[in-house]
């Protein structure tokens, strides 16, 4: 069984105490306006999966293919727009508005955001090099990165070679994370550890794929106005 994902948006870092009183580094994330604005099925797409999408958006800064599948969809267009593949048990319908109680205390989540982009960078700060010696004979080459070429054969830089350049600003997961907690009134989850990207960046949160899993709300917990109606819920070893 595999359920879908949320998109979030990312608040910041603070901490929270457990009943021991011991100190938790935790991430916010914020659910926000996050709702299903459409599936994909495999009888006509091939696949099963979940489209869902965050922070409602203008007419005018939606591309009109995005605005014209909206509207044939009957929902609202929004500014990001995920699709979660799922299995056939975790579909859920359009038009739901989801909450932060998809995710349970304790468990574990993968995470994916765009890190912070770093601009061009040297070796050393890219890719850790150690640098050259401080005496010796170095000369004004503290930290450069030393050969980079070859012999007479095949007398060039060969493709992937740790060098100065772009870093960060690239698709970033991080896994196993867990959930310190949710807070159902603000619709946040507080997720332990460091979550790439700066403070309202869009995150991808969805279940661990390295962890089994169990007591999950399947296929979600549905909120309607404030309320929250819990859908089937069964024991899940993924």
């Amino acid at each position: 069984m595999k359920r879908s994902g949320l998109i979030t948006t990312k608040i910041g870092m603070t901490r929270l105490y457990d009943d021991g009183g011991v100190a938790h580094p935790v991430t916010v994330l914020s659910v926000g306006d996050c709702a299903v604005i459409g599936n994909r099925t495999q009888e006509k797409n091939g696949y099963v999966a979940n489209i869902l999408g965050l922070r409602e958006a203008k007419a005018k800064h939606v591309a009109k293919p995005q605005l014209v599948a909206a509207e044939k969809a009957g929902v609202k267009p929004y500014r990001k727009v995920v699709e979660f593949r799922v299995s056939d048990d975790c579909v859920i319908p359009a038009g739901t508005q989801l909450s932060a109680s998809h995710f349970v205390a304790g468990q574990f989540v993968d995470v994916q955001a765009t890190s912070k982009g770093k601009g061009y960078q040297g070796a050393m700060k890219r890719h850790n090099f150690g640098g050259k010696e401080a005496t010796h004979g170095v000369l004004k080459a503290h930290r450069s990165i030393g050969g980079t070429g070859m012999r007479e054969w095949p007398g060039r830089v060969l493709k992937g070679k740790k060098m100065a350049g772009q870093m960060g600003n690239e698709t970033v997961t991080v896994q196993n994370l867990k959930v310190f907690g949710v807070d159902t009134a603000e619709n946040l989850i507080f997720v332990e550890g460091a979550v790439p990207g700066s403070n309202g960046t869009f995150v991808l949160v969805t279940d661990a794929v390295k962890k089994e899993h169990k007591d999950l709300p399947v296929p979600t917990v549905i909120a309607n106005n404030g309320a929250e109606t819990a859908t089937e819920t069964e024991a899940v070893a993924e």
